[in-house]
C-alpha cells in the first residue's frame, strides 16, 4: 500500500503552526512512516504537486499570490485541513483590514524607512483590499482552530486524517474549569 501524500501549506501568517507541527517531536516519525511530505516551508519541494491527499494549511488570504496558492492547493488536493486561527478567522493577518493596504504599505516603506524609501516591486506581492480566511475563497473540509493549535491536537487531527477516523477534537478547556 502507497504512503498518502501530505502537504503543508503556509500562507500569511507567523508559522505557529507549523512550529507546533514540529513539536509533536518524536510522533513526527511515527506520522512519517504514515506518509510522504510532498510539499511544505520545511522540504525543498519548490512545487505544489498534482495529487496530493491531505493539505494542511496555515495563514489567511492577504494578497493575490496567497488567493493563486489556495485556489491552486483546493484543485489538487482532496482533503483540504484550515490550521489554526488565521486560517480558520483571518486572526492576527486581518488586523490591517480597517487601514487596508496603502495604509499598511505606507507605513512599512515610508514613514518607518530611513533609507530607499519605495515599495518594493519585485519581493511584496499585491495586497488584497481585506485579508480573508481560507473558506472565503476555498472549500475546507476540516477547520483546526487554536493560535497555534497544540502538538498534541495536530497529532489526534493528522492522525485521524490518515487513517480515516473521524477527528475528535476535545473541546478546549479554560484555566479553573
Amino acid at each position: 500500500m502507497s504512503k498518502l501524500k501530505l502537504a503543508t501549506v503556509w500562507l500569511d501568517g507567523c508559522s505557529g503552526c507549523h512550529m507546533s507541527i514540529l513539536d509533536m517531536d518524536e510522533r513526527l516519525l511515527e506520522i512519517a512512516e504514515l506518509v510522504d511530505v510532498v510539499y511544505s516551508p520545511i522540504v525543498d519541494a519548490k512545487d505544489y504537486p498534482d495529487h496530493v491527499d491531505i493539505a494542511l494549511v496555515e495563514g489567511a488570504v492577504a494578497s493575490v499570490d496567497d488567493e493563486k496558492k489556495i485556489r491552486k492547493i483546493r484543485a489538487h488536493t482532496k482533503l483540504l485541513v484550515a490550521m489554526g486561527d488565521c486560517a480558520v478567522a483571518g486572526n492576527v493577518p486581518s488586523m490591517r483590514n480597517p487601514f487596508g493596504p496603502a495604509a499598511i504599505l505606507d507605513r512599512a516603506y515610508f514613514e518607518n524607512a530611513t533609507v530607499q524609501q519605495q515599495i518594493p516591486c519585485v519581493v511584496v506581492p499585491k495586497l488584497l483590499k481585506i485579508v480573508r480566511p481560507i473558506h472565503e475563497f476555498v472549500h475546507v473540509d476540516v477547520f483546526l482552530p487554536g493560535c497555534p493549535p497544540s502538538a498534541d491536537t495536530f497529532y489526534t487531527a493528522i492522525h485521524a486524517l490518515i487513517t480515516g477516523e473521524p477527528v475528535n477534537i476535545p473541546a478546549l478547556t479554560r484555566f479553573g474549569a
